[in-house]
């Protein structure tokens, strides 16, 4: 696996290897602190090169501490100091030029077609922190935290998500056709996954339940995921998307939600080292 760009284009296998993975290191970090390096340093003499096109927090910050606890040195550059398509310097230059000095390159962006112009250009692998239709590295944290709370592999789990239809939930949607695990969504017909996402489901011959009701949806889950109705930088009719969710259930009747509630803002159990584990396939 050279990138790390959508989860639905990687083998099960090397998933399920990254998940195992963290799950060693992260129990070899038990008696280090936040800013000790692993004893293996398996990145050492290794430089990685961030840019964030969007705002971040909980991803900037846990990879900027993993690179480190990998053995590794980063650097964060801004697209605006960057000759990124001006001054007579193209995309393609500035992959060449990244991939000159770097080991590998992580992008946080609003634009697809970015990440895979860099990924037709780089010379090294390429991580997608975050584009408007994948979001892998939290997806995939988030399986590794639903089974290490669980204590059960997340194909043997009912999943339900509830809420609008984002990169969170394609990424979520590609985990359940790699791993095999039972999907519910309880989601308004307008707001349902693209068909481009879903005839990728038909076509690997998996399954997803929709749902008007979110009580339906939630039948019989083990989990049940949710985020925000109205997205950074949602380039949309806030007022109107709100009433059409009529604020999600979630908020309206926690009570009935509560057993088995693991809203993915909350699901940071997660180690700081897991999202840069991808670093190591």
């Amino acid at each position: 696996m050279k990138n790390f760009i959508n989860l639905k284009d990687i083998p099960a296998k090397d998933l399920r290897k990254i998940l195992d993975d963290a799950k060693k290191r992260k129990n070899k970090r038990k008696k280090l602190s936040t800013l000790d390096v692993d004893k293996d340093r398996p990145l050492k003499g290794k430089l990685l090169i961030q840019m964030y096109e969007k705002q971040s927090s909980r991803t900037r910050l846990s990879f900027h501490i993993a690179i480190n606890q990998l053995g590794a040195g980063s650097i964060i550059v801004k697209a605006s100091e960057l000759h990124l398509g001006k001054g007579g310097e193209s995309l393609a230059d500035t992959a060449k030029i990244l991939s000159t000095y770097g080991d590998g390159f992580m992008l946080r962006t609003d634009s697809d077609k970015k990440i895979e112009d860099f990924s037709k250009n780089l010379s090294i692998p390429i991580i997608n922190l975050l584009s408007p239709s994948s979001h892998p590295c939290q997806v995939l944290s988030d399986i590794y935290t639903v089974e290490e709370i669980k204590k059960k592999p997340i194909s043997k789990l009912n999943i339900t998500w509830i809420g609008d239809s984002n990169n969170v939930l394609n990424s979520l949607i590609a985990t359940s056709v790699k791993f095999k695990f039972k999907l519910n969504i309880g989601c308004p017909k307008n707001y349902r996954p693209p068909k481009f996402v879903m005839d990728w489901v038909k076509k690997n011959k998996r399954k997803i339940n929709f749902f008007d009701d979110p009580k339906k949806a939630v039948k019989n889950a083990d989990v049940i995921f949710s985020d925000k109705v109205v997205s950074l930088n949602d380039k949309i009719n806030k007022l109107k998307k709100n009433k059409d969710f009529k604020t999600r259930l979630l908020d309206r009747d926690r009570s009935f939600f509560q057993k088995h509630y693991m809203m993915r803002k909350i699901l940071k159990k997660l180690e700081k080292n897991f999202r840069a584990i991808c670093l190591l396939t």
